[in-house]
């Protein structure tokens, strides 16, 4: 099935640059953010994907509807596909056909950047600014959307800080105390499992979360420039900072730091380990606030449980305010049916959403609203919060929205393998920078 969902992500990626070859479906000008005319009301479509049931969602058919009250004949279409590769195919079968909808979600990939190179896509900073929002933005959410070059296509509408949970009393009953360095990990598992305590609680199956430890330590070697020349081939795991990483996975997989059998397990599964005492960390984002910093956390632990940022190393290029601070996939506005109304509409949503999503007592994308604490929150729910204000200039990139889809699935593959100790570091740096050698030069023109 993969291979056929990848050549079928070709044969639209052939397509659309066919497509622009000959011209058809021409954009407008995607700089024209300020279109003038009758706002006439009708029915727009937003293609997404998130969770239908999730507080993006469920506030944008709300403001949707106010919307509508004094536009009469005003709709928004939302049409979701949580499941992301498919929803990628779904994505770029519509753009190869010129058929995108008036908004669309996607990652800052090179595919979204081809589109935008295509004039397909309205530049966001133009359209934010011209809305003077602009400046509510958090810098590190519209970074998060920026490609290479530091233009902006994409609108976020979340803001996220990963943090490493711990368990006190866990870490306590084997000696160990928070890292101040990564390398110090390893040696913490072998300690927590000497004493019985299974390191750290992972969801293997959706293979992301293991991916997120392979970009630690090039963030702190060589800081966020490293996956870009990666993913391009111009820097590759034989080097110095590619080396320690794939050394360091080896390392945590010698000394045992995920549960058994962890590649089978799931995201409850992991969540179920470390909140119910059988696992010491979990390294997870602000959207499980909910579950880790309220009431709802179970009573037996809710005391013991606390979280450390992303720990340093010797040396380290990237400091201890700057881990992984995502904003999530952003939202995409179609060059070709910006009209008036679409325009009017997303003056009137983004100027009422981070207020809306704030409420929810998610961290909005923006500075000028403050998030609702929940009556049941526990004092870390305001600690999360408030790491947010402090945060630095750099920031972690997630590899899986980096590199190339081939090469994305054969690395959460080959780490896999590596953390179980199934291949060495020397087969799975040659396997990677092969596959990257391959693949890239196709991906990346």
């Amino acid at each position: 099935m993969k291979k056929l969902l990848r050549a079928a992500a070709v044969a639209a990626a052939a397509a659309l640059a066919l497509t622009a070859c000959g011209g058809g479906g021409a954009a407008t000008d995607p700089s024209n953010v300020s279109p003038t005319g009758e706002i006439k009301p009708r029915e727009i479509s937003w293609l997404l994907s998130r969770p239908a049931d999730g507080a993006v969602i469920n506030i944008m058919k709300k403001l949707a509807d106010d919307y509508a009250k004094d536009h009469p004949g005003f709709a928004l279409n939302l049409i979701t596909t949580p499941d992301r590769p498919s929803y990628i195919q779904k994505l770029e079968t519509l753009a190869a056909a010129n058929k995108l909808p008036e908004l669309f979600d996607t990652d800052a990939t090179p595919f979204a950047q081809e589109l935008a190179k295509q004039g397909k896509m309205v530049e966001a900073d133009k359209l934010l600014k011209s809305l003077d929002v602009y400046d509510d933005y958090r810098p590190g959410a519209l970074d998060y959307q920026r490609f290479d070059d530091g233009s902006l296509y994409m609108i976020p509408f979340q803001f996220e800080l990963e943090f490493i949970w711990y368990n006190k009393a866990l870490f306590e009953k084997a000696g160990v105390s928070v890292p101040k360095s990564l390398d110090d990990v390893p040696a913490m598992c072998t300690a927590l499992r000497n004493a019985g305590i299974t390191p750290i609680a992972i969801d293997g199956q959706d293979q992301w979360p293991l991916e997120r430890y392979v970009a630690y330590q090039p963030f702190r070697e060589a800081g966020p420039d490293f996956v870009q020349k990666l993913r391009k081939g111009e820097a590759s795991f034989a080097d110095d900072a590619g080396q320690k990483t794939v050394t360091w996975m080896a390392d945590l997989g010698k000394a045992q730091c995920f549960q058994e059998g962890f590649s089978a397990q799931g995201y409850s599964d992991a969540q179920n380990q470390f909140t119910s005492g059988q696992a010491a960390m979990y390294n997870i984002g602000t959207w499980e606030l909910p579950s880790l910093a309220t009431d709802k956390l179970n009573s037996e632990v809710r005391n013991d449980i606390d979280f450390f940022t992303l720990p340093t190393t010797e040396g380290s290029v990237t400091s201890a305010n700057e881990f992984v601070s995502p904003s999530g996939i952003g939202m995409a506005v179609n060059s070709k049916t910006y009209d008036p109304l679409v325009s009017d509409f997303l003056k009137f949503a983004l100027e009422k959403y981070p207020a809306e999503y704030a409420a929810t007592g998610a961290l909005s994308p923006t500075t000028n609203v403050q998030t609702a604490i929940p009556g049941n929150a526990t004092p870390l729910y305001k600690k999360a919060l408030e790491t947010a204000n402090t945060l630095g200039g750099k920031q972690a990139m997630p590899w899986d929205t980096q590199l190339d889809p081939t090469t994305n699935g054969r690395l959460q593959q080959e780490l896999v393998l590596l953390v179980q100790g199934n291949i060495t570091p020397e087969q799975f740096t040659k396997t990677m920078d092969d596959a990257i050698k391959q693949n890239a030069p196709k991906f990346f023109k």
